[in-house]
């Protein structure tokens, strides 16, 4: 294989060292998504145009290319094939977010929630709307898929939290598994962990820096990244639009987790003694405060326009790059 036809199977660009300083910030949008729980870094990616390099460029990982050159000790040319450069400067920036803005997620949740439920909502509203842009023929049976999707998408963020083991094993699949919703827009990685218990064991772990329960973790997130990348690029290839189809059903059920209104319905005690909400219900907020109008829905409001915009930004900016 030639080192044009690498690069075609990776689906990379040429790109300057500013642009993967771009490419860094983008690492950085998904990593923040990630950290929130309902929110997918998948949909950033989606949204910044470089999901389907990510994909086939983590796809190279499970490549026999890949694997004889590393036999061979041919480091440089293993590099070249993993598109190195790109994932590199990507996941710089997801490790970056998640480092420096974990503990002000974790605050912005416990305090100010609907603020941040807000943006969110705004943002994934808005990658519906692009998104659904980049399918070129609309078919009966994409509507079906994106109907399908989302319904799916709606009972999996509806799902009761567990309590399960600390044990490396169970940290190892929660990465996997994790990881493979991560990638997928709609699905939130951060919200599988919470389904599994362990959203706030890692958070904890990253905050005071357990690089042994992290890298038992990263291990999981591997395997489940790579596995996944082989059937979505497949997916990809040879039903584009059906797959789009599906993963816009996915982001619209997942609006279910991201409203920002809740009430508590359940809550339960965690194995630390800790009070952790279990199960909410979506409500309306009340228009009125203290015998006024409730300012709070107006900046709520305002929150989800700029996340709105912000995306369509993103795609408006995207497309004069690509043009």
């Amino acid at each position: 294989m030639t080192e044009r036809e690498n690069k075609q199977a990776n689906g990379r660009r040429e790109r300057t060292p500013l642009q993967y300083l771009g490419v860094a910030a983008s690492g950085f949008a998904m990593g923040s998504a990630d950290v929130v729980p309902g929110v997918s870094g998948g949909t950033m990616a989606f949204i910044l145009g470089i999901y389907e390099e990510l994909l086939m460029s983590i796809r190279t990982v499970g490549r026999p290319e890949f694997w004889k050159a590393l036999a061979r000790f041919h480091i440089g040319e293993a590099l070249d094939l993993l598109n190195w450069k790109f994932l590199g400067s990507l996941f710089i920036g997801i490790f970056a977010a998640i480092l420096t803005l974990a503990p002000a997620i974790e605050y912005m949740l416990v305090n100010q929630p609907v603020i941040i439920w807000s943006f969110f909502f705004g943002l994934v509203a808005a990658s519906i709307i692009v998104v659904s842009g980049r399918i070129s023929h609309w078919t009966p049976l994409a509507i079906a898929a994106v109907v399908l999707g989302a319904i799916f998408a709606y009972w999996v963020v509806g799902l009761v939290p567990l309590q399960t083991p600390d044990a490396w094993w169970f940290l190892i699949l929660s990465g996997v598994l994790a990881s493979c919703a991560m990638i997928l827009p709609g699905i939130s990685g951060s919200f599988i962990l919470l389904l599994l218990g362990k959203y706030t064991y890692v958070i904890n772990a990253v905050n005071t820096r357990d690089v042994v329960s992290l890298g038992l973790v990263a291990v999981g997130a591997v395997i489940g990244l790579v596995s996944l990348a082989q059937i979505l690029t497949w997916l990809f290839n040879r039903y584009h639009d059906l797959t789009v189809a599906v993963l816009i059903g996915f982001m619209a059920g997942s609006l279910r987790k991201i409203w920002p209104w809740k009430e508590v319905v359940e809550t339960m005690i965690d194995r630390h003694g800790e009070e952790i909400p279990i199960v909410e219900r979506n409500i309306l907020p009340a228009l009125t405060q203290n015998g006024g109008f409730n300012t709070a829905i107006l900046f709520a409001v305002i929150v989800a326009l700029v996340g709105f915009f912000a995306v369509v930004l993103l795609e408006r900016l995207g497309g004069r790059k690509d043009a």
